[in-house]
C-alpha cells in the first residue's frame, strides 16, 4: 500500500510540473517557446503552408526517437529516486544561511540592519539570488565536464542524439543530487548575506512564485535550448546572454563545442572562463557523443555505466602504480 501511495503521489507531482513556474515545462514557458518557434519558422519559410508548421515544431523522427523515449522515462524514474533517497542525504538551506550569517557577524562584528525601503531589499535579494544561482549552475556544469569522474555521470545528458524540452530531465541521479546540493548552498548563501545586511524580512520579487529573472529567462525560449529549432539572439546579445542556439552548440558531438557555453542565462561566466562560443561561429551540428564505446542504449546502462567506468579507471591507476 505504501509503495502504491508513493508512486501515485510522485506521478501526480510530475503532472504538477506543467503548472509550476519554477519548472522548465511550466505551460506558459511551453506556450512562449511555441510562439518563438513560429517566428523562426516563418522567417525561414514565409511561403510555407501553416499546416506544415506543426510538422516543423513536432517532427515524429525526434519526439518518437529512442533517445527521446529515454528522456521521458528518465523524467519519471529520476523523480522517484529523488523522492526516495534525496531527503535522507540532501543539504538544507536554513543551516547554511544561519552559518553564513553567523560567520559574517564573527568576521565583521554585529551591526545595525541597513535601513532602506522594502522594495530595495527585495530587489537586492532577487538580484543576488539570481546571480548566485546562475554562477553556481555554470560552475557545477563546468566541473561536470572538466573533472573526469564527474564527466562520466554528465555523459548521460550529452548522449542524447535528439533534443526535446524533456531532455533537461535526461540526467544521472548523481548529477541530480549535486545540483540539489548546489541549490541549497546557493539559496542558503543568498539568504545568509541578505539577512546579515537587512534582517529577517526578506522577500523575493517573483512572478507566479518564480524569481523575476528566472521567469523572464524561461519565457524567452528556454525550452528551445533542448530542441531542433535554431534560435539565435545575434552576436551582440549573445555576448551577455546564452541563446537557445548557443546551448544547442554545447550539445554538439564535437568536443570543442560541448566544452563551451556552460552558462544557463548569462554568458559573462563563459567569457571569463574563455569557454564562450557564439551561434554564428557554428554550422551543421550533430547531437550526441563522439565516443562510440559509450553504450546508453537503455536507461539501466545509463545508470550503471558511469560507476563501471569510474571503477575501471581506479583499477587501471592501481595497476599502473604497482608496475612503477
Amino acid at each position: 500500500m505504501f509503495i502504491l501511495d508513493f508512486l501515485s503521489a510522485n506521478i501526480q507531482e510530475l503532472f504538477s510540473f506543467f503548472d509550476d513556474a519554477n519548472k522548465r515545462v511550466f505551460w506558459i514557458y511551453l506556450v512562449s517557446a511555441f510562439i518563438l518557434a513560429s517566428v523562426v519558422y516563418y522567417q525561414k519559410k514565409p511561403t510555407q503552408k501553416p499546416s506544415n508548421f506543426f510538422k516543423f515544431v513536432f517532427p515524429k523522427n525526434i519526439y518518437f526517437a529512442k533517445s527521446a523515449q529515454h528522456d521521458y522515462l528518465l523524467l519519471i524514474l529520476n523523480k522517484l529516486i529523488k523522492a526516495a533517497l534525496f531527503p535522507l542525504v540532501i543539504f538544507t538551506m536554513a543551516p547554511i544561511a544561519i552559518s553564513l550569517s553567523s560567520l559574517l557577524e564573527t568576521i565583521f562584528g554585529q551591526r545595525e540592519f541597513i535601513d532602506v525601503s522594502p522594495f530595495t531589499i527585495m530587489l537586492f535579494f532577487t538580484v543576488v539570488l539570481f546571480l548566485f544561482d546562475d554562477f553556481t549552475r555554470f560552475l557545477l556544469h563546468y566541473l561536470l565536464h572538466r573533472v573526469s569522474f564527474l564527466w562520466e555521470f554528465h555523459k548521460v545528458h550529452h548522449s542524447a542524439t535528439v533534443l526535446t524540452p524533456f531532455t533537461i530531465y535526461r540526467s544521472h541521479p548523481v548529477e541530480n543530487y549535486l545540483y540539489a546540493c548546489r541549490m541549497a548552498i546557493t539559496q542558503g548563501a543568498a539568504v545568509g548575506i541578505a539577512y546579515y545586511l537587512f534582517g529577517p524580512t526578506l522577500k523575493m520579487i517573483d512572478i507566479l512564485g518564480a524569481n523575476l529573472f528566472v521567469f523572464v529567462f524561461n519565457l524567452l525560449g528556454s525550452n528551445l535550448r533542448h530542441s531542433h529549432i535554431w534560435l539565435s539572439w545575434g552576436d551582440r546579445v549573445e555576448k551577455w546572454f546564452i541563446s537557445p542556439a548557443q546551448h544547442q552548440v554545447h550539445h554538439s558531438n564535437l568536443p570543442r563545442h560541448h566544452h563551451s557555453n556552460f552558462g544557463s542565462a548569462l554568458a559573462i561566466w563563459d567569457r571569463w572562463f574563455n569557454t564562450h562560443t557564439k551561434a554564428s561561429e557554428v554550422e551543421n551540428i550533430t547531437f550526441g557523443l563522439p565516443d562510440k564505446t559509450i553504450d546508453h542504449s537503455s536507461v539501466l546502462k545509463m545508470y550503471y555505466q558511469p560507476f563501471r567506468n569510474i571503477g575501471a579507471r581506479i583499477a587501471n591507476k592501481r595497476q599502473q602504480k604497482e608496475h612503477e
